[in-house]
């Protein structure tokens, strides 16, 4: 019993050439056209072998010679065992590197050590993730792999016009956005001893770096900020070790990037536009020893100061304190020198001085001396005159003083004489003649009755002789 299809919707496969696929984006392109015949058996399909192998037809039939095509290589792996070259090959797009396209590549054993080792020998580098590369390509379809593309030839020249086109658009792009001279402004100190050092710990340009540095007679405070500085993910780490430096800026006085010798292709990192845009916005003046004598990397035209070398950055550092050191010896020459014509000078003005001082002071103690004697004659001669005016002033006081103490002694009888009679007016035995009498009472004078209490013995002074008695009556009502 044969068996048809409920309402099937049958497709004729349709080749279209000289117009591009928007999926595929090739010049041939296969797609499915339905077709509105009636219902149809389905003895009639066909077998998904056969479609592959009619698609393979096509796509062989439509590529019969190899093409040149350019991509950048986003994947690549080398099978150890066999020596086979696996690649993915895609075309970004814009400013955010969107891939717009991407196919499968492979590159057989056979020809993967000739054209490695071609391009290695041309470009200096080996073929690497983001390398774009122009190749000659045969279209291959697999019926379990799909499409794939054998590399049979590739031409290491347009790598290298490649990375310098780049190195120009991001030249161009940093002057457009007003960085591209900021950290030359910046200038290089004159004496840089505080170092920050972004470089691979392992490097043997650093070890040559820290050996020259150790080398020289000067100190060198340097801080390694390990990156990796070749390679796949090299930028983004020289970028971190950048940011942690600049975090701790106020330390240093200037940092070296530096790595050992390399290809153009092995240091095409250094002419991206994210890293020479932190290089060249950077808070201290960069001095960069790329291990290169070629053509300038982006890095080395906005670094303050580039050379050609790890070794020839160190030698910088210490010429820079080497001169400083001569300058100050120069200094201290010249210091010593001027003082001591300004000693010879000073000692001449001292003893001219000296001399004239003395002779001033000769002349002036000359002076003084006549005008001390002239003065001490003038002193005796006013002396003299003033002793004998003295001496007669002194007799005339002698008279006026003999007079005037007769006077007082005269003055001071008589007033003797009156209080002699009042002293004896005021005589108590005077007063006692008088008939007036001294009450005592327990050997103190009595001056009021009422101090008295009957019966209190008393004593009776007067003028001749004592009389005892007894309080009877004192008055008191």
């Amino acid at each position: 019993m044969k068996r048809t299809a409920v309402n099937p919707v049958p497709f004729r496969l349709v080749v279209s050439a000289g117009r591009a696929c928007p999926f595929c984006r090739g010049l041939y392109y296969l797609c499915a056209e339905r077709l509105d015949y009636p219902e149809m058996a389905v003895e009639s399909y066909i077998t998904l072998s056969q479609l592959q192998g009619r698609i393979e037809e096509v796509l062989c039939g439509g590529f019969p010679a190899p093409l040149w095509i350019t991509a950048e290589i986003g994947e690549m792996k080398v099978n150890t065992r066999s020596g086979h070259c696996y690649l993915q090959l895609v075309e970004k797009g814009g400013r955010n590197g969107v891939p717009q396209a991407q196919a499968q590549a492979v590159i057989w054993a056979g020809r993967y050590g000739m054209l490695s080792s071609f391009f290695r020998g041309a470009t200096g580098a080996e073929l690497g993730v983001g390398m774009k590369v122009l190749l000659s390509v045969t279209v291959a379809y697999h019926e379990l792999y799909g499409l794939s593309l054998q590399v049979t030839d590739i031409d290491p020249l347009y790598t290298l016009g490649d990375l310098a086109q780049q190195r120009l658009q991001t030249i161009a792009r940093l002057k457009e956005d007003g960085v591209f001279d900021l950290n030359r402004e910046l200038g290089i100190p004159e004496v840089p001893q505080r170092i920050a050092v972004v470089s691979s710990p392992q490097a043997a340009g650093y070890q040559d770096f820290m050996k020259e540095l150790g080398a020289s007679p000067y100190r060198f405070d340097t801080m390694l900020f390990g990156a990796v500085m070749q390679g796949h993910g090299a930028e983004q780490s020289i970028i971190e070790a950048l940011e942690a430096v600049a975090d701790a800026a106020d330390r240093f006085d200037a940092l070296v990037v530096i790595r050992g010798g390399g290809s153009q292709s092995d240091l095409s990192f250094l002419n991206s536009y994210l890293l020479g845009f932190h290089v060249a916005q950077f808070p201290l003046p960069v001095i960069a020893g790329l291990g290169h004598d070629k053509d300038q990397s982006v890095v080395d035209m906005v670094a303050a100061l580039s050379l050609k070398t790890p070794t020839a950055v160190a030698g910088f550092l210490v010429e820079q304190a080497a001169a400083f050191d001569g300058r100050l010896e120069d200094a201290a020459v010249a210091v010593a020198n001027l003082g001591r014509r300004v000693l010879d000078r000073e000692e001449k003005e001292l003893h001219m001085y000296g001399a004239l001082l003395r002779e001033r002071v000769s002349g002036a103690r000359f002076r003084m001396n006549w005008k001390l004697e002239a003065l001490g004659e003038g002193v005796a001669a006013g002396a003299r005159r003033a002793l004998q005016g003295r001496a007669v002033r002194l007799d005339e006081l002698k008279g006026r003083l003999a007079e005037r103490a007769c006077r007082a002694v005269a003055g001071s009888v008589e007033r003797l004489a009156q209080s002699e009679k009042l002293l004896a007016a005021a005589d108590p035995r005077t007063i006692l003649a008088r008939g007036f009498a001294v009450v005592r009472a327990g050997g103190r004078a009595l001056t009021d009755a009422a101090d008295a209490e009957s019966g209190t013995p008393l004593d009776i002074t007067l003028y001749k002789g004592t009389l005892t008695a007894k309080v009877t009556d004192h008055g008191k009502k």
